[in-house]
């Protein structure tokens, strides 16, 4: 099975699909901000922005796209990871439990496979920690804090952990460059930029992995090579 093609397939998806289903929300955005039709401002002196409901609609309708997506990429990771424990017969979260419960399953599987190709990923392009906020980003999106708001937040204290967050707002982003104060809970925010970001980072992991793993599937194929 050729692994690393079907998780750029999966890849190849989240991109598109954060494009095409995104387009008719910044468009929307950009009207109002023109002030293009049927987004025209009318005469008013209560000093409120137009179409401030509008604006806000379509700016969080971005953001829950955004966190779908990244939830989907931390799904196509794990996948990635768990078919070729399968291949392998690996059984990574029974042989390394310890790191799967206390760090997650981007360090559980890391330790497992480091061990298999005996590396210590030195040599891996790919940032682990930009890996590991994908799926802090997911299991944030997937468990919202209250019914209230449908703006999305990080789990208390995020900055603690991560000096730099990636999924968050450009405001609360400034914030922090600033050394100003912050909220204990960051609003997740997952713009293109930082999602296509961290799709390339998945597959720069995989891209180190994949003739790596598949030595260790079929060592004979690597002999005839050398």
């Amino acid at each position: 099975m050729d692994v690393l093609w079907f998780l750029k397939e999966r890849t190849k998806f989240i991109r598109n699909y954060y494009e095409t289903a995104g387009a008719p929300f910044r468009e929307t955005i950009r009207k109002i901000e023109a002030e293009e039709a049927p987004y025209e401002p009318p005469y008013s002196e209560d000093g409120e922005p137009p179409f401030l409901a509008e604006w806000g609609a379509a700016d969080t309708s971005l953001e829950i796209l955004g966190a779908t997506c990244i939830s989907m990429l931390s799904e196509s990771l794990k996948l990635y990871f768990s078919t070729w424990e399968e291949l392998l017969g690996a059984k990574c979260q029974k042989n390394f439990s310890g790191s799967f419960k206390g760090k997650g399953f981007v360090t559980g599987y890391r330790d497992c496979f480091g061990a298999i190709l005996k590396t210590d990923w030195s040599t891996c392009p790919a940032d682990f920690a930009v890996l590991e906020q994908v799926v802090m980003a997911r299991n944030a999106a997937e468990h919202p804090a209250d019914i209230v708001f449908l703006h999305l937040n990080h789990h208390e204290n995020l900055q603690q952990k991560l000096p730099t967050p990636v999924f968050i707002s450009e405001y609360e982003k400034r914030l922090i460059e600033q050394n100003a104060q912050v909220w204990p809970r960051l609003q997740l925010v997952v713009t293109g930029n930082a999602l296509f970001e961290a799709i390339r980072q998945v597959e720069l992991l995989a891209e180190w992995m994949e003739e790596r793993l598949f030595n260790v599937l079929y060592p004979s194929s690597r002999a005839g090579r050398l």
